[in-house]
């Protein structure tokens, strides 16, 4: 192993990394690596890069959604769930049921705050008893 000099700190020791002409420390090559590789993006293949695109099925619903959300939201301005630490203000739109093919279903909507929205999907098993899923 050849002792040089680190270009970083100029410390004489063994070199850890040369790097386009650098020679790095294993000290100052680890902070060097993570500086430089926070700034490069992640190889991905050009099949990966691209998102898959929504049906125009599916843009369909989700216009039909969005139009029907804001004004179920209108007429339904307060929670309807009203849990503990409940801001009161409806933000969401819940879905008693799954999605799918009843997401335009308004019966099964309930308009509820962000709090009272993420109780509900992080205690499935006291939604369910309490009514707020099915």
């Amino acid at each position: 192993m050849k002792i040089k000099s680190c270009t970083i700190c100029g410390l004489e020791g063994p070199i850890w990394k040369n790097h386009e002409g650098d020679k790095y420390c294993k000290s100052c090559w680890s902070c060097h690596k993570s500086k430089d590789t926070k700034s490069q993006k992640p190889k991905t293949s050009p099949s990966s890069s691209k998102l898959k695109q929504k049906s125009d099925k599916q843009k369909a619903i989700d216009k039909a959604y969005t139009l029907m959300r804001k004004e179920y939201l209108n007429k339904h301005p307060m929670c309807e769930i009203k849990l503990p630490g409940c801001t009161g203000q409806a933000t969401d739109i819940h879905h008693t049921e799954y999605r799918g093919i009843k997401t335009l279903a308004q019966a099964t909507w309930l308009a509820v705050c962000r709090t009272c929205h993420d109780w509900c999907h992080t205690n499935p098993k006291e939604a369910r008893e309490l009514g707020y899923l099915k």
